[in-house]
């Protein structure tokens, strides 16, 4: 189909239906990298002014999976969650297909997920737009050895690399620079092996699986991409980051790109990952799977037009 037939199309589709809202429910982590002071009041201000009735969940840090976990039992019509990373893939995992609606806003480091729904604005702006404007999505995603993922999973070395991004983050240098050479020492030991849709084995330093919500490469949602790093030295991964900012950094030499529904991942040791910004340890072995909907946001429509302002009084 042509851009202009398209774009055509696109037109003259009816608009998505708006979901009925009445209950909803917040989980708040003030801590949280970009949430900000007064973020509770905020919220509640903003959902008032709406008529809605909400929840509030505002735990300390320590019990942010409880608070989900009641949130999402107590079965509202959508789930705000004002938090990182992993705690927005925590909540669209909970909810699922069939459970609540999920909004996650951008109010962690990263905010791969919230970034990948509502681009990159503030939370108060991806809140009102979702409230005024918000229909239904469905998100797809991915899951290996049961955990869920919605941007991108890295498997392999590079993942070591978090928890020195994790240290630097808390000023904790000197555990910093232990692993950060823990890092290096198990660099371009190309000990990962992996089978995609049942085709023969192959191996990789590292892997990275990213969904169609994120990929620049899939144009329907019907499978995982697939990036297997086939690199042996430091200069080979100069090479990538340099084509990386010069041109796509699938066209490099020592990246092969796929498409899978599933596959099997395995290597000698525990496999380390990232999974949409959370770092995780996976068995020696792994299965992942593609996921057609993983779970439902609630998201402003493409064409829906800007809050007016999102700026909340104090």
């Amino acid at each position: 189909m042509s851009p202009s037939a398209a774009a055509s199309a696109l037109e003259d589709a009816p608009a998505p239906a708006r979901p009925h809202l009445r209950r909803l429910a917040v989980v708040i982590n003030a801590a949280s990298g970009s949430v900000g002071a007064g973020a509770a009041a905020i919220v509640e201000q903003i959902v008032a002014e709406r008529g809605y009735d909400l929840a509030m969940f505002a735990p300390e840090p320590r019990d942010i999976e409880q608070a989900v976990r009641g949130a999402v039992d107590g079965a509202p019509d959508a789930l705000l969650v004002l938090a990182g990373d992993g705690t927005a893939r925590l909540a669209g995992e909970l909810c699922g297909a069939e459970g609540p609606l999920v909004a996650p806003l951008p109010g962690g480091t990263l905010n791969m997920l919230p970034h990948a729904l509502y681009g990159h604005v503030h939370w108060r702006e991806a809140l009102v737009a979702a409230l005024d404007h918000g229909v239904e999505r469905c998100v797809s995603g991915g899951r290996i050895n049961g955990l869920a993922f919605y941007c991108a999973a890295i498997l392999g070395s590079p993942a070591l690399w978090g928890h020195a991004r994790e240290a630097v983050r808390k000023a904790d240098f000197a555990e910093a620079w232990r692993r950060a050479s823990f890092a290096l020492r198990r660099a371009f030991t190309g000990e990962l092996h992996y089978t995609l849709d049942g085709a023969p084995r192959r191996d990789a330093e590292a892997m990275i699986l990213m969904s169609p919500l994120v990929s620049k490469a899939m144009r329907e949602e019907v499978a995982l991409e697939v990036a297997a790093l086939e690199m042996h030295s430091a200069q080979e991964v100069f090479r990538l980051a340099f084509n990386g900012l010069i041109s796509d950094w699938r066209h490099d030499p020592g990246v092969i790109v796929e498409t899978a529904v599933r596959g099997r991942v395995w290597a000698r040791h525990s496999i380390p990952a990232i999974l949409d910004g959370e770092i995780q340890k996976l068995p020696r072995g792994a299965e992942f799977v593609f996921e057609p909907c993983a779970f439902r946001a609630l998201v402003p429509p493409p064409a829906a037009p800007a809050p007016a302002s999102a700026e909340t009084p104090a």
